[in-house]
């Protein structure tokens, strides 16, 4: 009974396959314009970290157009970049990006 199951799951694979080599794939580039904005962020300590680490995803409007939100909300949302999105943040610089994210969009 295992050797017939087992011939049956190569057979579909073989099957499968063949299936796909007959499917034509083709590839193209595209180009993308993305909208301008002259916003920045403002000056202070961390701003570069930020810079480096955030704004490859991330305009600086759209930073600066989110909520003021307690120093730990912000450490929350560092974390789930770094953790649930993958953002390749060093661990080193997440105390200066949460602290700028903070003195620039912290709870008043």
């Amino acid at each position: 009974m295992t050797r017939g199951i087992l011939l049956c799951v190569l057979f579909s694979a073989l099957i499968l396959t063949a299936a796909q080599a007959r499917l034509a794939i083709t590839l193209k580039s595209i180009a993308v314009a993305l909208p301008q904005s002259s916003r920045t962020l403002p000056a202070g300590p961390g701003v570069k970290v930020v810079h480096d680490n955030c704004l490859g995803c991330h305009s600086a409007g759209m930073i600066l157009n989110q909520p003021r939100m307690p120093k730990a909300a912000w450490a929350a949302e560092v974390d789930k970049m770094r953790n649930a999105y993958k953002a390749p943040i060093a661990a080193k610089d997440v105390p200066a990006i949460v602290d700028y994210l903070a003195a620039i969009k912290g709870s008043k």
